[in-house]
């Protein structure tokens, strides 16, 4: 029963999926003589957390119940009043936790304070799946850096543009519809300035079963090519643009971006580009918890060298392009030996119509 619940629990938490950023995902349940009595979730990043959404749609007094929550309830005031004290105040018999928080300023003492208080408390049910919900949560908690996850969309033979530098489209619609979820999630999406120059996207979230939220428009551009008439700086979205860049830019050009409205990033040059680490840690200042990479070839193998992605989304069409010269996924300069080849692990399998999309974690990072 615990599992049942828990589970519960867990799908509820993902209704806030791109909207708690960079808070958690987090589900509650309140069970009472073997019935469910009240359900919630963190909704929306500043509103009430799900303990608190569970006592609220609560169908009579929890006094004595058993509530299940995906993570350890808060112990600090932030946006809200503590979670851990709202339980003791409703009278909770027992609370059972999917996953403890490994926040600082969590970290142990919301199950602390419940246990002082006399509340029995159960940990670790369905942890490995609370961890899955929350990757992007758990890095950037404990590291500041956005979790970073790389798409690739490619044929058979890898390529992901014909020779002529065709590339719309590599998958089908169902495939398409995904990727833009995954968009809805993340904080950025990041692309290099030749995704821009040749595809000039709009970089956006368009769902099918409803408008998502726009990501955070990511331009990674050494040089300054950007044009100003670029669709990322004239787009109708709520969702700000920044451009990554190098002080090779003419002061100039900075400017005109800036009248834009893009918010400038100066990084280091690094290899005569821009340095990915310093534009991550720059990212995590400013509270962007998860980028998803949709770069070309070249953005790909950088950003892999760097160590910076976390996680691999590569959907995999039924197409055969051909061509010495047409792209790949990953471009660069490449590994030397078979031994050097960057591994996933956590391995899972999706399929969308006719394409094959193959999940996994760096092996390196991850979620361990």
């Amino acid at each position: 029963m615990d599992i049942k619940y828990m589970e519960r629990a867990l799908e509820l938490a993902k209704m806030g999926a791109g909207h708690t950023n960079p808070n958690p995902l987090v589900g509650a349940v309140i069970v009472k003589a073997g019935r469910i009595i009240g359900e919630g979730y963190h909704q929306i990043y500043g509103s009430h957390h799900a303990e608190v959404n569970a006592f609220i749609n609560a169908t009579e007094d929890v006094n004595g119940a058993t509530m299940y929550v995906t993570l350890e309830p808060c112990s600090h005031y932030g946006k809200t009043p503590p979670c851990a004290d709202a339980i003791v105040e409703n009278k909770l018999k027992k609370v059972i936790i999917g996953l403890k928080d490994p926040n600082p300023l969590v970290a142990g003492r919301g199950i602390k304070i419940l246990e002082d208080n006399g509340i029995e408390v159960v940990t670790g049910i369905l942890a490995e799946e609370g961890k899955k919900l929350n990757e992007i949560f758990l890095k950037y908690i404990t590291t500041k850096m956005p979790f970073c996850l790389m798409k690739t969309a490619m044929t058979l033979d890898g390529k992901i543009a014909t020779y002529t530098g065709d590339s719309q489209w590599v998958t089908g619609e169902l495939s398409r519809e995904y990727v833009h979820q995954l968009r809805h999630r993340v904080a950025g999406i990041m692309v290099g300035i030749g995704t821009v120059l040749s595809d000039n996207p709009s970089l956006t979230t368009r769902l099918q079963w409803g408008i998502g939220s726009d990501p955070i428009r990511i331009i990674v551009d050494s040089s300054g090519r950007i044009p100003l008439e670029a669709k990322v700086l004239n787009i109708k979205s709520k969702a700000r643009t920044i451009i990554a860049t190098t002080e090779k830019v003419d002061k100039g050009k900075i400017k005109a971006l800036e009248e834009k409205g893009a918010e400038i990033i100066i990084t280091p040059v690094k290899n005569g580009r821009v340095d990915l680490v310093f534009l991550m840690k720059a990212l995590g200042e400013r509270k962007i918890d998860s980028v998803m990479l949709e770069g070309g070839s070249e953005l790909n193998y950088s950003a892999l060298q760097d160590g910076i992605v976390d996680k691999v989304y590569a959907f995999i069409a039924p197409q055969i392009l051909g061509g010495n010269t047409a792209k790949t996924s990953v471009g660069g300069q490449g590994k030397a030996y078979m031994k050097e080849a960057i591994s996933l692990n956590g391995i899972d399998f999706k399929r969308f119509g006719n394409d094959i999309m193959i999940e996994g974690y760096i092996e390196s990072g991850g979620i361990s």
